[in-house]
């Protein structure tokens, strides 16, 4: 291969990679492309070697080679302080820049829920149309008393079998968005309506003290994380359908760094959801006690999301 023609083929991909290295700071998604960058110089690199491309373009390459080996392996190691920006700095803002679907995925959520509360509270055949009676029996039979559990080993096997269940639920509020995002909000309706309606079966049969005891810890955290999944989903199927004429594979790429941080922010919650539901919820810790923890996590994801990386250098 001529060598003025191995140059002129592989110079578009080694100046964006030159760009890229001039940044100060990287996202998830500029790790990805750097990694991805410097697996084809390395390949560039080993053909030049072979074609013997002459040392001025061997030592460019092997120079820039050497300077992305060292940003993307030596720079990973403040990955934590990206990660921390990402979560608490460009999380909360990427929920405000798209208020208008955290706002429709928050009325699509609260809306059955509020109507699952009241629906039990007002009639007593309301439960049966939305719950069976054999799941009705099971919840009641769960908060028929303050709920405790034997040891710190069955507390921890819980936290997994909540992160498992909370992902789940997050997971389908969020994939079926693929379906013009009309998906996320069914998911976002059914999962409003069932949760609602169990707690105000549980209300209205007298046992709405032991389940608030139980999930007032961690509501905060777990509902926001699946509204939050969900708003993420619609997201996703805005940007299938309104393409401002590009193909949707594209919209979908500009629309991917708000969707992953809005992904990210919603995994955190309800890990942490999942930790407090599985370490503290059965603790037997004081009612009062489990209130005022509760209002403490309101505040905690209102500041967050409210204030998180306001003021901040964008």
């Amino acid at each position: 291969m001529d060598r003025d023609v191995f140059v002129q083929k592989g110079r578009a991909r080694w100046d964006q990679l030159e760009k890229l290295l001039s940044r100060h700071q990287y996202n998830a998604g500029d790790w990805s492309e750097l990694s991805s960058q410097y697996r084809q110089l390395c390949a560039d690199l080993a053909r030049a070697q072979g074609l013997d491309m002459g040392q001025d373009v061997l030592h460019y390459l092997d120079e820039l080679a050497g300077r992305s080996h060292n940003r993307l392996y030596g720079g990973r190691r403040g990955a934590g302080k990206e990660f921390a920006r990402s979560l608490f700095v460009e999380f909360p803002r990427a929920v405000r820049s798209e208020w208008p679907f955290f706002l429709a995925a928050n009325l699509a959520f609260y809306g059955p829920f509020f109507l699952g509360v009241l629906g039990p509270l007002l009639s007593a055949d309301f439960a049966a149309l939305v719950l069976p009676e054999s799941q009705q029996a099971q919840m009641e039979s769960m908060y028929s008393d303050s709920i405790g559990r034997d040891g710190f080993g069955q507390d921890t096997m819980m936290v997994g079998f909540y992160v498992m269940n909370n992902v789940g639920i997050a997971f389908r509020c969020f994939a079926t968005g693929a379906f013009a995002g009309v998906g996320s909000v069914v998911a976002l309706i059914y999962q409003g309506l069932i949760l609602g309606t169990v707690e105000g079966h549980l209300w209205s049969v007298g046992l709405g003290r032991n389940l608030t005891e139980f999930t007032i810890g961690h509501t905060a955290w777990e509902l926001t994380g699946i509204v939050i999944a969900g708003m993420a989903g619609m997201r996703m199927g805005w940007a299938l359908v309104v393409t401002h004429g590009d193909t949707r594979a594209s919209s979908l790429a500009a629309a991917g760094p708000i969707i992953y941080r809005l992904i990210l922010g919603a995994t955190v919650m309800l890990f942490i959801a999942a930790g407090i539901e599985g370490l503290w919820s059965a603790s037997p810790a004081p009612f009062v006690l489990k209130v005022a923890f509760g209002v403490f996590g309101v505040i905690i994801v209102a500041v967050w999301l409210l204030f998180g990386g306001r003021g901040g250098q964008r």
